[in-house]
């Protein structure tokens, strides 16, 4: 066992930073004729674009008797119409209508959450508006060069967003949950090497000389038709704070070269994840399978979509799984093993990100009361 001390893995710990982007919505969800009523951390928001395409999250609150403006419509350009009372409210979260009166209460307002679109989905930022820095959103350009192509979806996941990194930062659960995909035994007899920064955690695996598992092998055919024999496999898993994950996979010719850059000789795809906590106990799990072969075939991207959909429902069914018993047993506490480094390190870091925070807000209400001269 692994114990790496306070702040770590607690089955008790499910809170989440408000201070960080985190992915809303597939940029192709959100329209100027329609409003999409979403909760991001803990946060109900409904998201549209103006006429121009730009997108906007607003509260997802009439300023009036807290109606959900999602539930309204759009009017011209930029506002959005409480379906309740009709107050119209623009991009910036003003009222700019009233019924029955011409004079608008100064004070109407609702929180306009600064959005960004990158990498092909919609970042809100649900803390303090004046730290949102749009350079800070987690690098997934591979979701959007033209050196890769591939698609994803969308699961809603019945249990906490840190259980979902801890899935993904530990895939020595490939053997015992996808043992007819992507698992095989020398996943938990490899060797893996954990490194972390300030917001970064990665967890690099190579296994060499081993037979393809089916998912793999399929793949190696797709490109190199009637391959056979051993192959070099690597997972390269990047975790960025407080929600992101992109893990560098493959698989090629064995001895060719791979571990030292060389991948010419093998099949390369990126794994792209970036969870979402909606509450303590759900979250919207965003992801795509990225590949840099066969670029022009959209039947290798549909079937690679299916396939990983196939591989990810199995995860979702032991995610579900697991928060249910965490909740039936609110006094145990998880116990870690050496492979639960990387997960560990992401949950520190989680953590602390929550703590500065929470400290930050401490010392504003002590200066707001005085207790702080």
């Amino acid at each position: 066992m692994t114990d790496l001390g306070p702040g770590g893995a607690t089955a008790k710990n499910m809170e989440f930073p408000l201070n960080a982007w985190y992915a809303a919505a597939w940029d192709h969800e959100v329209n100027s004729s329609s409003l999409l009523p979403r909760t991001i951390a803990g946060t109900p928001m409904t998201l549209y674009r103006t006429s121009d395409g730009r997108p906007v999250a607003l509260a997802d609150a009439c300023w009036h008797r807290l109606a959900p403006l999602s539930m309204g419509k759009r009017i011209g350009n930029d506002e959005v119409q409480c379906p309740y009372h009709g107050l119209r409210f623009n991009s910036a979260g003003r009222c700019t209508q009233m019924p029955a009166q011409e004079t608008i209460n100064p004070s109407a307002m609702v929180a306009s959450y600064p959005i960004e679109q990158r990498y092909r989905y919609l970042w809100v930022w649900p803390g303090d508006p004046t730290l949102a820095d749009p350079a800070t959103i987690p690098d997934m350009h591979q979701m959007d060069s033209p050196e890769w192509a591939g698609d994803g979806l969308t699961i809603d996941v019945q249990a906490n967003y840190q259980l979902v990194l801890d899935n993904l930062m530990d895939l020595t659960h490939e053997e015992f949950v996808h043992s007819s995909s992507i698992g095989q035994d020398e996943l938990s007899e490899s060797d893996f090497e954990v490194t972390h920064t300030h917001n970064t955690v990665t967890v690099s695996r190579w296994m060499h000389d081993i037979d393809a598992p089916p998912f793999w092998l399929k793949n190696m055919r797709d490109k190199f038709p009637g391959f056979e024999g051993k192959v070099d496999r690597w997972q390269i898993i990047e975790f960025q704070a407080p929600g992101t994950i992109c893990i560098d996979v493959g698989v090629a010719k064995a001895g060719s070269g791979a571990p030292e850059g060389d991948r010419s000789h093998g099949v390369n795809g990126y794994v792209m994840n970036t969870i979402s906590p909606v509450d303590k106990r759900t979250a919207l799990y965003f992801w795509a399978f990225m590949r840099n072969y066969c670029l022009d075939s959209q039947l290798i991207t549909t079937q690679l979509r299916d396939g990983v959909h196939n591989v990810f429902g199995e995860d979702e069914e032991m995610l579900t799984a697991q928060q249910r018993a965490i909740e039936a047993n609110p006094d145990h506490e998880f116990y870690n093993l050496n492979i639960d480094a990387g997960g560990m390190w992401v949950r520190r870091i989680i953590q602390r990100m929550i703590e500065a925070e929470r400290s930050t807000v401490a010392n504003i209400d002590a200066l707001a009361s005085g207790s702080v001269r």
